[in-house]
Formats: C-alpha cells, sequence, structure tokens
C-alpha cells in the first residue's frame, strides 16, 4: 500500500517541489494517524482532481444503469414470449471473452449444451465505453483455446439501437452489467439470466455493488452454478431459479502417478479478490514452516512481481492439458473460494488430489463430498489440514478412492439439467 502511495504521489511533480512536499507530508501524518489505506485514499483524490474533471467509469454504461427502473416490470418482461415446444432462437449478452477467463469457457459449455438441444443461439458482445470490441480478435482466441468449444452461434457486437435480432424468444444476460441491455432490449423475448457467482461481493459495497445485487430484482428467471446461488436469490431476492450441479471431465482429470506425493498445489488469482490469494499466502507459510521439504506449486496467474516469503514454483497460467500432470505430482490441493466454489475441487479429486477448502455454506452447498476436507478460515488450521493430507499413511489408497467417487459427475449431466431448465422456462 505505501508502495503505490508513492507511486500515485510520484504522479503530481508538474505541480512543484513545494506541492510535492506538502502532499508527501500531509500522507505520511495519514499513515501515522489513520493508517495506509487513508493515505492512499488522499493521494489519489488529491491527483484525480489535479488531472481535471474525472468521468465514472463502471462495467455497465453509465446510461444503461440510469435507464433501468427495475420497481416497476414493463410488459415486454412480465409478460414475455413463451414457445411451447421445440427449439428456440437464444440471445446471449456477455463482456468480450478473454483467453483465461474460467467463467467464459464455463459459460460457453453450456451454451454448446443448448446447441446440441437444438437450440439456435447468437452471442452479443457488451462493453460499456467507446472502446472497439475486436471481433475477429475474439473469435481466433476461441479458435487458439483448448479451453473453448467450438460453436456455432455468430458472434456481433451489441447495438443498443438495434438490440437483438427481431425473431430472438429468450435472452441470457451473463454477468451482472450485461443484465441491464438485457432488461432494456424492446423485445417480448423470455429473460433469462446465467449466474455463476454472488457478483455483488466481488466489489466493496458502493455503486457497483448495489447496481450488480439490484439486477437480481429485474424479473429475470435463474439458471446457476450450483445450489447455494439458487437457494440465495430465491430466498433474498425472491427469484425463480434453477440449478445445475458442478462437475468435472474424468478424461482430462485422472490418475496417472498411483504412488507417493510429495507437492502441493495452491490455485493463486491474486487479480481475482474472491478466490483469496493473500489469505492463501498466510496458510503456506505456516505450511512452509511446518514442512519445509515438500515443495509448493502456485498456479493459475503470473506471480513473479509478488514477494512471496517461502519457496515455491511459480506455474503461471497453464494450458489444461498440462493441469493433469501437475496435479499428479500433488498430494493436497489449496483452494480458497470465498463467494460460489471454484471448479477445482472436482478437477482435484478426479486427479487423486485431496481438495483442503475453506468451510462455508457457498462451498458445502455445492459440494459435500467426504474427500473434500472444508476447515475454518483460520491461516494455521487450514495449514495443518494440508500437514495431516500430506502424512496420511493411507494416500495412496485414499487417492483412487476420491478419484472414483467423481467417476459420474460428468458435465452431461449438469448439461441436461440445464437443458431441462431452460426449456422449463420456456414453456412458461
Amino acid at each position: 500500500m505505501v508502495g503505490s502511495i508513492g507511486r500515485l504521489v510520484s504522479k503530481a511533480v508538474s505541480g512543484g517541489p513545494r506541492l510535492i512536499v506538502r502532499k508527501v507530508r500531509t500522507a505520511a501524518a495519514l499513515v501515522r494517524t489513520q493508517g495506509a489505506g487513508a493515505a492512499y485514499r488522499y493521494a489519489r483524490t488529491k491527483l484525480a482532481r489535479a488531472a481535471g474533471p474525472q468521468v465514472p467509469t463502471l462495467l455497465v454504461a453509465l446510461e444503461d444503469a440510469a435507464a433501468v427502473d427495475w420497481t416497476t416490470i414493463p410488459d415486454r418482461i412480465s409478460e414475455s414470449i413463451t414457445v411451447e415446444s421445440g427449439s428456440a432462437r437464444i440471445a446471449w449478452i456477455m463482456s468480450p471473452p478473454g483467453r483465461e477467463s474460467g467463467g467464459h469457457q464455463n459459460l460457453f459449455r453450456f451454451i454448446e449444451f443448448a446447441e446440441r438441444a437444438g437450440h439456435d443461439c447468437r452471442i452479443y458482445l457488451y462493453q460499456a465505453d467507446d472502446r472497439p470490441v475486436d471481433v475477429a480478435g475474439v473469435r481466433a482466441m476461441l479458435a487458439a483455446s483448448e479451453a473453448y468449444p467450438t460453436l456455432r452461434a455468430p458472434i456481433e457486437v451489441w447495438n443498443r439501437e438495434r438490440g437483438v435480432a427481431d425473431d430472438t424468444q429468450a435472452i441470457f444476460a451473463t454477468g451482472w452489467e450485461t443484465a441491464y441491455p438485457s432488461f432494456l432490449d424492446r423485445s417480448h423475448a423470455k429473460r433469462l439470466y446465467f449466474v455463476q457467482d454472488f457478483e455483488p461481493s466481488f466489489y466493496p459495497v458502493g455503486s457497483e455493488s448495489i447496481l450488480a445485487e439490484n439486477t437480481y430484482r429485474f424479473g429475470f428467471h435463474a439458471i446457476t452454478a450450483g445450489g447455494w446461488l439458487a437457494h440465495k436469490l430465491r430466498d433474498e431476492y425472491g427469484m425463480a431459479a434453477d440449478h445445475f450441479d458442478f462437475a468435472v471431465d474424468t478424461e482430462r482429470y485422472r490418475i496417472t502417478n498411483d504412488g507417493p506425493r510429495n507437492e502441493i498445489f495452491f490455485y493463486a488469482r491474486p487479480v481475482t479478490p474472491r478466490r483469496g490469494f493473500e489469505l492463501g499466502l498466510l496458510v503456506l507459510n505456516d505450511f512452509a514452516k511446518l514442512r519445509p521439504d515438500v515443495t509448493i506449486n502456485l498456479a493459475g496467474w503470473d506471480v513473479s512481481n509478488w514477494r512471496i516469503p517461502f519457496a515455491h514454483r511459480n506455474l503461471a497460467s497453464l494450458q489444461l492439458s498440462e493441469l493433469n500432470e501437475v496435479y499428479n505430482r500433488c498430494a493436497a490441493g489449496l483452494v480458497m473460494s470465498l463467494s460460489n466454489m471454484s471448479l477445482l475441487p472436482l478437477e482435484l479429486m478426479s486427479s487423486g488430489v485431496t481438495p483442503v477448502v475453506n468451510d462455508g455454506p457457498n462451498n458445502r452447498m455445492v459440494s459435500d463430498n467426504p474427500y473434500i476436507e472444508y476447515v475454518p478460515s483460520s491461516p494455521l488450521a487450514i495449514a495443518r489440514k494440508l500437514v495431516e493430507v500430506v502424512e496420511r499413511p493411507d494416500a495412496v489408497e485414499r487417492s483412487r478412492a476420491m478419484s472414483e467417487s467423481v467417476r459420474g459427475v460428468d458435465w452431461a449431466a449438469s448439461g441436461d439439467v440445464f437443458v431441462k431448465a431452460l426449456e422449463g422456462a420456456l414453456r412458461g
């Protein structure tokens, strides 16, 4: 944090030496009296004022957020189209996908399930600002990535004036920001919401958390990843909500090492706060002191620019085809899930790795598999559990048993549940 303050203050050089000295002294005083966070906010505010008028930037276009009055649900949503039988024409509105976006990868998986069921899907890319969306670049990335399935769905940029195609019968919002253009579209298509996480928790309490939470009051029908989200949306927001269960590709993730393992794995995503990167480092620092002989693998993001106080391997971002080999070297996998559970625990178990996960209904209501080690969110308690897993005398036998426990938990079954929920919503 102090380094961030320094970088902010350094930008004020154009204000002259006296101004710099004065601002540095004020920031230093705030560090002493109110902490580094207060000093950082002070420096950021002062520099923003010096830069001139600021324009608020959010994932949703400001004009779209302003135009939605969810206190009165319009007839186009409350009296939407029903599709009595047969296939439907479905618009999926999403932010532009990225190479490492697990949420988009899973979303494309379920668009493929809808296509296999005979539905005609179309993808609309939504972006809040005026920067052009490189559709050709998106298509090239999708074609080059082994994490994305090949779809028939055409891809185009969302146009506020044109909206979805005239013959569209259902519109899927796929993230909180896309619920706004979904709400505002003039068609009478059925409004659906593919919910993979509780997105208000991605932000501090403020404008974005409120705007994200409001989308659960838009009158849409939710289909959620796992039961915890469906339960939460029904109980707290009165949404109609179905869910599909998490699953695993057991052909990709399988046991290839049937011997002892002396490594552990941490899903390290400093850019994704809900994955508890800092909390995980505290756990692993304790673990490294208890078992300095065990290799710690960090994967999910390149952490070479982070100061990490224990010996580790920085595996950065791996291709899906590289993961199973890494998993099979590991006895345990640390997965911090502070909102909806990650897909990793099931992948790890399929490869014979014991997942060690922070305890909570957000995780237990997604999977109650007895081989997941749920632990209270105390760094030292989690570290001790990792040690316990590594030192189990029956580790090899348990590894085989946990892999077998997810053998029937496949994505095809989840896809069937999703399609039934989708078609049930369309039939009204």
